[in-house]
């Protein structure tokens, strides 16, 4: 054992409530961490000192109380949070904001809950060979390239050039209430879409990130690229176990199998299970996976944005006409009783502009209920709703459908490129006919946005003239001639088309305004294997314009941007479906330790031999707290299919002291937690686990603990760390994170919980502080 060395405090927070069991998490690239405080339902992240970075709490449903934390994942990168709820939601929330930008149910809260969330990022290999240079390459030899940058990969960087970089950025909705779920929100702030819409870097062409969520009930949920799901899969069966769950997960950047930890219960289990999961789509997927999984992430983000603002011009469209339709039914009534002239409000007013004379019900209207408050307050409302309408399509709408053709275009390439492939999991015509919807989202938005210019300039002259009429049948005497100027610039003819157009019933109501359900119905079951959506639209729209019967459904808003979406959730299906055929779960192996596994870890990295990889798990339990068992299983993997090798066993002694936590900081290295004697002096191992494979023995299923002999810990080459006497305090938890540069230098540090479950501290590891 090397002499001792001290560890050096990074940063200390202070928490205000005690942390639960499994809290807090640290984060591998950003000294931040988590914690849950359940009283007040919050999860909070932490900056040191003691700044809460963001404050996350969830609204439960009405009548029902905020849902719990059950399991928080860092993503690789730090630059989002997953966390699994008790409502059985998966949100992944940005560091920004305390907004959900990606949202997966995966549980009905009163079935399953969820148990472990795993969060790994795998490299799409890809064999390099060397080759002859042809006649005229040596041109390049003459290249300098000592400044730093490295030649680009042309293909590569063609591949991943991105059009729409080129576009204005997408714009934030309006902060008003107007959208649904988890999006009402998350789309209204700049830093959510920044989130959301952010440009894939040239250092993750070649990575994709992989998520694998494990429920109560068994199942395990596998999604790409933050939230593109692949699919459901049942527990593997696992012989006795009843319940199998997920408890831990480990991924090897470089393989394309996963080691999964499963047991019977997440709390003191008596046995785990070793399972293999083989992606091999990760690295065998014909089209670049870290693109195609982007541009479908992209697309299925644009299509939330899109029906949140479609559900804004909803919202804009019912305040221009509410108000207005109010006023107009309380004079309706009077109207109708009258025994000679107008019997409706659009043949009063009508009359009124033409011939200056209103009748006595009308009169009373404009004077006594309508007035000059009711006039301000119909106008802001109809001009509001009309220009928050117009700002929505020109700012919002139109945007995002063109950037959903880019990306359906790009989607189109692929298809065509590779359309004697069956794996890639959509076709050219699938494509196509997204792109037609997306073409009628945009001839309808073009339409709005004129026939809402038009109502806009329409309505202002009658709103002048509007409040002329009040005015002047308030008015005494003596203001004449000053409302006979007022009315010699009115616009008379936008005037009377406004009320014989507008008033009532406006184009505008063509696309937002209730169908029923036979035709709604009917219209999808008319289009669903008909021709090109655009020229039936057209036409349908030509027809309803001319007085003629046609499709009341087809040309409303919400009615397309759902059918977008129920061909979009069917590419998304038939892709998932490709990928999800390839994934294969290995042999289980099962470990014991002869008594209840009170601390667990895994760990998993490629083999020495590069033809296959290796998962470590390192196990304790309080009925033998001196003894800690490390599990080798030996993986064979060809073409991303696992088999199982070998799987042996070593058992680390630590004599007098006793077993704390333990975590693994790299494929390498252990980190044990001990007690010895003096509680609030504890030690810190770092153990080399791979030093000597002479030091592991077979290990057979089921064989007695007795069957090994344990190891002392002085002769397994460790390092031994002291905590620094100022900073001496009594931990029950520890978290390890390896050195990180992905998002400025971080060095490899060790985090503990004291025993008041408050004090937080994170000390940096320095294996050179430390002498042999």
């Amino acid at each position: 054992m090397a002499a001792d060395a001290s560890l050096r405090l990074l940063s200390e927070a202070e928490f205000e409530f005690k942390a639960p069991a499994g809290f807090p998490v640290s984060c591998a690239t950003l000294d931040l961490s988590t914690s849950w405080d359940g009283a007040d339902k919050n999860l909070l992240i932490y900056r040191p000192p003691n700044q809460a970075v963001t404050k996350i709490h969830q609204l439960g449903p009405p009548g029902s109380k905020a849902p719990d934390a059950l399991a928080v994942t860092w993503k690789p990168d730090g630059q989002f949070l997953a966390v699994g709820w008790s409502d059985g939601a998966v949100r992944i929330m940005s560091l920004e904001n305390n907004k959900a930008v990606h949202h997966m149910q995966l549980c009905n809260d009163s079935a399953a809950k969820i148990t472990h969330i795993g969060w790994a990022t795998s490299t799409i290999t890809k064999t390099t060979r060397k080759r002859v240079l042809k006649s005229g390459e040596e041109i390049l030899d003459g290249l300098n390239l000592d400044n730093g940058s490295a030649a680009l990969n042309l293909p590569q960087e063609l591949t991943f050039l991105e059009v729409d970089t080129a576009l204005p950025k997408i714009s934030p909705l309006p902060t008003a209430s107007a959208g649904s779920g988890d999006d009402a929100t998350v789309f209204t702030l700049r830093t959510g879409i920044e989130f959301l819409f952010q440009t894939p870097k040239r250092s993750e062409y070649d990575q994709v990130n992989v998520m694998v969520v494990g429920t109560s009930d068994g199942q395990l949920h596998v999604s790409i690229y933050d939230s593109f799901v692949i699919g459901v899969f049942p527990a593997p069966s696992l012989g006795a176990l009843l319940a199998p769950r997920l408890v831990l997960h480990a991924a090897c950047p470089t393989l394309s199998t996963q080691a999964l930890i499963m047991a019977d219960d997440t709390n003191n289990p008596a046995e785990l299970h070793v399972v293999p999961m083989d992606l091999p789509f990760v690295s065998s997927s014909p089209i670049n996976l870290s693109l195609l999984a982007s541009k479908l992430t992209t697309l299925q983000t644009l299509l939330r944005y899109l029906k949140q603002t479609q559900l804004h011009m909803l919202t804009e469209w019912k305040n221009a006409r509410e108000l207005p339709s109010k006023f107009l039914r309380s004079i309706q009534v009077d109207l109708e009783e009258l025994k000679t002239g107008p019997r409706n409000i659009v043949a009063a007013l009508y009359h009124t502009a033409v011939t200056g004379h209103a009748y006595e019900p009308l009169r009373e209207w404009l004077v006594d209920s309508l007035a000059e408050r009711g006039h301000k307050r119909w106008d802001k409302a109809v001009t509001g709703g009309l220009e928050g309408l117009r700002n929505l399509v020109h700012e919002n709408f139109l945007p995002g459908l063109e950037r959903c053709s880019i990306i359906l275009s790009r989607l189109r390439g692929f298809a065509q490129f590779y359309d004697t492939r069956d794996d890639i999991g959509f076709t050219t015509t699938q494509i196509n006919r997204v792109l037609d919807i997306v073409s009628c989202l945009n001839l309808v938005g073009h339409e709005i946005l004129l026939h809402t210019m038009d109502e806009l300039e329409h309505f202002g002259a009658f709103s002048g003239w509007l409040r002329f009429q009040i005015d002047r049948f308030a008015s005494s005497g003596s203001s004449t001639d000053e409302l006979t100027e007022k009315e010699a610039t009115m616009d008379t003819s936008r005037v009377l088309t406004y009320i014989e157009r507008y008033l009532t019933g406006s184009p505008l109501d063509a696309f937002f305004d209730s169908v029923t359900k036979d035709d709604y119905e009917a219209d999808w079951a008319l289009i669903e294997d008909g021709p090109s959506l655009l020229h039936v639209l057209d036409k349908q729209l030509k027809k309803a314009e001319a007085g003629q019967p046609a499709m009341k459904a087809l040309p409303h808003v919400d009615f397309l941007v759902n059918y977008a979406n129920n061909w979009t959730g069917r590419i998304f299906k038939d892709i998932a479906d490709a990928k999800k055929r390839s994934v294969r779960f290995g042999v289980p192996m099962k470990l014991r330790i002869g008594g209840p596994i009170s601390k667990m870890d895994v760990k998993m990295t490629e083999s020495g031999n590069n033809n296959g990889g290796t998962a470590y798990a390192a196990l304790a339990s309080k009925e033998a707290p001196s003894k800690v068992y490390v599990f080798q299983a030996e993986l064979s993997i060809v073409n991303g299919i696992s088999s199982n090798q070998s799987l042996s066993w070593r058992c680390i002694d630590l004599g007098e002291s006793k077993l704390i936590d333990l975590r693994f900081l790299d494929a390498t290295t252990l980190v044990l937690l001990c007690t010895g004697t003096d509680p609030s002096n504890p030690s810190i191992f770092t153990v080399p686990i791979r030093s000597d494979a002479a030091l592991y023995e077979p290990y057979v299923e089921d064989a007695p603990v007795e069957s090994i002999a344990g190891l002392p810990l002085s002769a397994t080459g460790c390092i031994k760390y002291r905590l620094p006497e100022e900073w001496a305090m009594r931990p029950v938890r520890m978290e390890v994170q390896s050195a990180h540069n992905v998002r400025g230098d971080i060095p490899a540090r060790i985090c503990l919980l004291g025993s008041n479950r408050t004090t937080w501290r994170t000390f940096i590891l320095d294996k050179g502080t430390a002498t042999a």
